[in-house]
């Protein structure tokens, strides 16, 4: 899912520019015991678990009836399941101290839907039922967990999107892109990585104690339609 050296230069940066120790470890994640075996090494390295942030994703986009099973497969073990066995392993590190955050950043196909992407909306939604129930068996013991929807921000994931829809109309990138916003965005805009991180700095916070089982929509009014 990412480049080895891109993955070391930013964990190095991060290090420099916040003076702090930053680990990365790899697992895949669509593997239900990696995935557990990857949050005990995280818990091993640092001490404990605080903050767990579920930000793991994949897409396919095909008509229901021609979906590929093995593709359905993926992205429902990626995008949804994936943030069941991260959270069952992080929960009882949390419950020992006390405190915890957990943020799922789901997606506006959490809340609405749109057509021929069924294992991706499926799964988002998904993740806000789970959110809920994790926020209601944690409530009052210091640990909350919310969802963040993004509407479109411009990763590698919608890039790819943008991309076959400038092949599809046969334009340039950035003529697809304004025409993928326009469709669902209405501020034209696409939703930035710090903008979701701030969000996410904000769940974390004391002023957002009492928010939990909870979404936050950062997507420029698309769901506002």
């Amino acid at each position: 899912f990412g480049d080895a050296d891109e993955i070391e230069k930013l964990r190095v940066n991060i290090e420099l520019q916040n003076d702090v120790k930053a680990y990365y470890l790899h697992a895949d994640l669509s593997q239900p015991e990696t995935t557990r075996q990857f949050i005990q090494q995280a818990a091993q390295l640092t001490g404990g678990i605080d903050i767990l942030v579920n930000n793991a994703g994949i897409q396919h986009t095909d008509r229901i009836e021609n979906f590929p099973v093995d593709r359905w497969d993926q992205i429902i073990a990626l995008n949804l399941s994936a943030v069941f066995h991260t959270t069952a392993a992080t929960l009882p590190h949390m419950q020992k101290k006390g405190w915890g955050r957990v943020i799922n950043i789901a997606s506006t196909h959490g809340l609405v839907a749109s057509e021929n992407k069924s294992a991706y909306v499926a799964a988002k939604h998904g993740v806000v039922g789970l959110t809920k129930v994790t926020a209601l068996e944690n409530a009052g013991s210091g640990i909350t967990c919310n969802a963040i929807c993004p509407g479109w921000v411009r990763t590698p994931l919608v890039e790819a999107q943008i991309e076959a829809l400038a092949a599809k109309n046969n334009c340039d990138i950035e003529t697809a892109a304004k025409a993928l916003l326009a469709e669902k965005q209405p501020s034209l805009q696409f939703v930035t990585p710090a903008q979701i991180g701030g969000a996410v700095v904000f769940l974390c916070s004391e002023a957002a104690e009492q928010m939990t089982g909870t979404t936050m929509t950062l997507d420029g009014g698309w769901t506002a339609r």
